[in-house]
């Protein structure tokens, strides 16, 4: 019984302090003093209690309109959205911000903002990437704006992040193609991908993938059309091993390639 008096104590005080707290909250939300109400919400937003911060706020924005004080009050209303991780909301207010005040010493950063808050909106790869693409559009549009900020490093290296999730998204879709058996739209996506990403690490799996596909797609074909995508393997291989000499792939390729031929050369007979 002793031991849990200590317990009872804390728990007490806690309760006694949050008591205290919302009492204070609210005959801050009853009061006409809207000073009060924007001095107490940049408090709250120091403090890190952002669900006040918001409350307060909401009520100031209507009154401090025109004022010195909306401003820095518009500004911190979108932050204590993104501290307290609402970005949709957060993007919201920071591109109004910044369309409202767009000769605002904070007009700069919430243009970084509102893209870095599409940016933490920005699902895994697996999922929609509407946002993403929407951030990779906002965060180009602030470096061509401000080539001089001091955010312009971080913006680069998010636009590079997210560029992967899309060339991810991309390859997962198109291998998708390939699993499920649809080969022909296998091999429209993996030519899409070869252009959309020249460069990207997956382009000799996928390149060697539309070398299986079309073969297999040759051997499906009616006789008529055989001959012509045949041939189109062929061509497919010897642009690979141009590309890829030394590819873990190649003796799978050219089993494929083989056998092409081999078909091929069964038509002319």
């Amino acid at each position: 019984m002793r031991k849990a008096m200590p317990t009872r104590v804390a728990l007490f005080l806690v309760l006694l302090y949050l008591s205290t707290a919302c009492s204070e909250f609210r005959k801050i939300q009853k009061s006409d003093d809207w000073k009060l109400k924007y001095n107490k919400a940049m408090e709250y937003y120091e403090k890190g209690d952002y669900f006040r911060s918001i409350a307060l706020f909401e009520e100031v924005l209507p009154v401090t309109r025109g004022k010195p004080e909306g401003e820095k009050a518009q500004f911190y209303y979108a932050y204590a959205h993104f501290k307290d991780k609402q970005y949709i909301l957060s993007a919201h207010y920071f591109k109004t911000f910044y369309e409202t005040y767009s000769r605002s010493e904070y007009a700069t950063e919430a243009q970084f903002l509102y893209a870095y808050s599409l940016y933490m909106d920005s699902p895994i790869f697996s999922l929609d990437q509407t946002s993403t693409r929407d951030a990779i559009d906002a965060l180009q549009a602030y470096i061509n704006r401000n080539p001089e900020s001091e955010f312009i490093e971080d913006a680069n290296k998010i636009i590079q992040e997210l560029q992967v999730k899309l060339e991810t998204k991309a390859y997962e879709n198109a291998k998708e193609y390939y699993k499920i058996g649809l080969l022909k739209s296998a091999k429209v996506a993996f030519e899409n991908f070869s252009k959309d990403y020249p460069d990207s690490k997956y382009n000799e799996e996928l390149r060697f993938l539309k070398i299986e596909a079309t073969f297999k797609v040759a051997q499906k074909s009616i006789p008529s059309k055989q001959k012509k995508r045949f041939k189109e393997v062929i061509e497919l291989y010897e642009k690979f091993v141009d590309k890829y000499p030394n590819s873990s792939y190649q003796k799978r390729a050219e089993g494929f390639y083989n056998s092409a031929i081999n078909q091929l050369e069964k038509k002319l007979s």
